[in-house]
């Protein structure tokens, strides 16, 4: 089998997508001389929060994802982000790809909430790949894959006999990259700018419409600020 390396180049906002859209820039090597005719290539992106650190006012954000300070030992570990996939053209020796990686704003989603409570700084991601190559020539053998990748295995190898072969890539390949917040933000101010999304049940959303409407208020931001106010002065 064929050593696969790959490498997250850059990861830029998608800056014509209808919703928010990051693309991810790899750097896909194959070992040998053989030709890959195509990959199907499959992804799990990560969030590894225990890679980096927080300031205080970052803690008190994700203590409703991790808990008390005293927790996170046990609490700040890896969790999933998104899963998605892309067909790599083929290529002999290396080639650069796009992988899209579609951003969701609900508050409901651990990473949104994660996303959200950082300040500054960079966002530990793991890429871990999968997937189908295809390609032609003799039986592959291993391989290992250039500086700044992660070498792979791969799974059970198939042969016609004109020799074409299909060959499994295992999840063993992968490659971390530290996204700048910043990177991150840019993306959602450019879909929504100073907006932020709530997501709430049907009963909840139709007496919000019933306040808004017997209170003669615009829009919903007003709706939310007079419930705030009217929950404030009835704690005083």
């Amino acid at each position: 089998m064929t050593g696969f390396g790959f490498s997250v180049l850059d990861v830029a906002p998608e800056p014509y997508a209808a919703t928010p859209i990051l693309t991810a820039r790899l750097r896909v090597t194959a070992a040998g001389d053989d030709p890959v005719h195509a990959v199907a290539l499959r992804c799990q992106v990560r969030i590894e929060p225990q890679r980096r650190s927080y300031g205080s006012a970052e803690r008190e954000s994700l203590r409703d994802l991790f808990g008390q300070r005293s927790q996170w030992p046990d609490t700040v570990r890896p969790f999933l982000w998104l899963q998605c996939s892309t067909l790599v053209p083929g290529f002999t020796g290396s080639t650069e790809a796009s992988l899209s990686l579609p951003a969701s704003y609900d508050f409901e989603v651990a990473a949104a909430k994660y996303l959200h409570a950082l300040g500054d700084g960079e966002i530990p991601l793991l890429f871990l790949f999968s997937g189908t190559v295809f390609s032609g020539g003799t039986a592959f053998s291993g391989g290992t894959a250039s500086s700044g990748a992660v070498s792979s295995g791969a799974g059970p190898t198939a042969h016609t006999p004109a020799g074409f072969a299909v060959q499994q890539l295992s999840w063993s390949a992968e490659a971390r990259h530290r996204l700048p917040v910043a990177v991150w933000r840019a993306l959602l101010d450019q879909h929504f700018p100073n907006s932020a999304w709530l997501r709430v049940h049907r009963e909840t959303f139709a007496a919000l419409q019933h306040f808004r409407a017997g209170h003669g208020l615009l829009d919903w931001d007003d709706t939310v600020t007079a419930l705030l106010r009217h929950a404030s002065e009835e704690v005083r």
